[in-house]
């Protein structure tokens, strides 16, 4: 006989901790997180995060609940989103390189039952007022609430795959960052993705250096974990010691991004000790210099992977390409990426032909759940069950795709998303300036950069320096603008309808 409905959905039903818990079963002694410091194998992973789970779960946190994390990339770090897997709560992943106002919306934006921090963020965690009821500093709070947790080693209450994980903020079109939730069903459509479409199994390991607030961090971390490999876990980018790990490591993906293309060769060039090739490096290839990706690659003896995906979407929609070793490319167009399903259209939502360009949307296991808190965003990016990227591009007769441009205006530094109204809503809000917009530079280092044009009120008075310093204080450090340009408010190319046209800004004004 056939069992039930319920028993087949169950019997169909797995987390990320599911997945990571079944590795330690199989594979008990491999290593499994290693900092320079702290080495853990499988086995003693599953244990730390047992224990973890149980005191979160003694601390009063329960399926669904938020737990916020500021903090730079830590072993603790993955142990407490495994912990969270288990319970079926949501680790909303603090970015440390917000100002205090950003960082206050994005703490209050999802109301959190309890903080985690670590020392080097406490201080800029207790200068804003977060009004959430529990902090627990890493260090000492933090092991505490471990050794009193009691896991008696039971079955735990079962949680939805469709339950969410983490929250990673992403910039935001209005000005402030919006929360996208991602699922425990979308981070194992990830990993699968990342295993299936490189060929990558348990023998590699992955380097987290980027941080673990972003999905190029967390999402492969969480992979490598599900398919028994080895996470390197480093505090932020040391290419010395970066180059080093080559001489024994294999590593699945190196993540390259603009901004640490040149420093990377030059150390590369320096080091003259021998090294395993990742299976593949790099990331954005549009925005990094074609001789870089020959250079960089050459050096390396290992392909560049041509990615087009985002926070919402993972490796998809159109990272299903690697760039040849040791070459210029001729051409960075895209394949479409594993796990999904993709329709370019036009304005009205029907689907444009070959060669024609359109938004790309997208269906796939591996898509978030849509933004924390924002219906009505959610309802226009879903709509006709569709998620809509705001990309255009092109697909030719042999399935490529090639990116033609954004629909809505995004700035890509050093593999950061900048929206312009980002710091725009902080540049209207000096008392000097009457109007203003930002617009995008291309820069050799970082791909992009943002440029401001503002507008000052009749008699006041204003220079770079001041407006530099008004941003330094209520933006993360990569949003500033790396040029300020003094215009008359008539002097910005207007839509009929009043709206500054920032296209019109870069073809006539940079």
């Amino acid at each position: 006989m056939m069992g039930t409905p319920m028993n087949t959905r169950s019997a169909a039903t797995l987390t990320v901790a599911d997945l990571v818990f079944e590795r330690a079963r199989a594979q008990p002694a491999a290593l499994a997180l290693d900092d320079g410091r702290t080495r853990l194998t499988y086995a003693e992973l599953v244990q730390r995060v047992r224990c973890l789970a149980a005191g979160l779960r003694a601390a009063g946190v329960c399926a669904g609940d938020r737990i916020a994390v500021l903090s730079e990339n830590r072993i603790e770090y993955v142990e407490l989103q495994l912990a969270a897997a288990r319970l079926g709560a949501i680790v909303a992943c603090l970015n440390w390189r917000l100002g205090d106002d950003e960082q206050l919306h994005c703490i209050r934006l999802v109301a959190p039952v309890l903080a985690v921090v670590s020392p080097r963020y406490a201080p800029a965690l207790a200068r804003i007022a977060h009004g959430v009821p529990q902090v627990l500093v890493l260090g000492d709070d933090f092991e505490r609430l471990r050794a009193h947790g009691n896991d008696s080693g039971g079955a735990d209450a079962p949680v939805d795959p469709e339950s969410g994980l983490v929250i990673l903020y992403t910039s935001g079109t209005t000005g402030l960052p919006k929360g996208a939730l991602i699922s425990q069903r979308a981070m194992i459509a990830r990993a699968q993705v990342f295993a299936g479409d490189y060929a990558i199994g348990g023998s590699l390991a992955f380097l987290a250096w980027s941080p673990l607030f972003h999905m190029a961090g967390t999402d492969h971390a969480l992979a490598t974990l599900m398919i028994g490999g080895k996470v390197i876990v480093h505090d932020g980018l040391d290419v010395d010691r970066v180059c080093a790990l080559f001489a024994h490591e294999r590593l699945s993906w190196l993540l390259a991004m603009p901004g640490m293309i040149d420093p990377l060769i030059d150390a590369l060039q320096r080091s003259p000790a021998p090294r395993h090739p990742p299976r593949m490096v790099g990331a954005m290839a549009d925005l990094v210099p074609r001789h870089q990706l020959a250079e960089l690659t050459r050096l390396l003896d290992a392909p560049y992977l041509n990615t087009f995906g985002s926070t919402e979407t993972g490796l998809p929609p159109a990272s299903g390409s690697l760039l040849a070793a040791g070459q210029v490319p001729a051409s960075l167009a895209k394949r479409q990426s594993g796990l999904c399903r993709l329709r370019l259209v036009d304005a009205d939502d029907r689907e444009v032909g070959i060669d024609e360009p359109g938004e790309l949307t997208i269906r796939s296991p591996a898509l978030f759940s849509g933004y924390w808190g924002a219906d009505s965003i959610n309802a226009h990016d879903f709509r006709g069950g569709w998620f809509h990227l705001g990309d255009i591009f092109v697909r030719h007769a042999d399935g490529t795709l090639d990116f033609v441009d954004r629909l809505k205006y995004l700035i890509k530094s050093g593999g950061e998303n900048i929206y312009p109204a980002e710091i725009e809503r902080v540049l209207l809000m000096h008392p000097a300036i009457a109007d203003g917009a930002v617009v995008r530079r291309p820069d050799a280092q970082w791909g992009e950069v943002p440029v401001a044009f503002v507008a000052l009120k009749s008699g006041a008075g204003a220079d770079a320096a001041m407006l530099a310093q008004w941003c330094r204080e209520r933006l993360a450090h990569y949003k500033l603008p790396r040029e300020f340009r003094f215009v008359e408010a008539d002097a910005l190319p207007r839509s009929s309808t009043g709206k500054i046209l920032r296209h019109e800004i870069e073809r006539r004004m940079l």
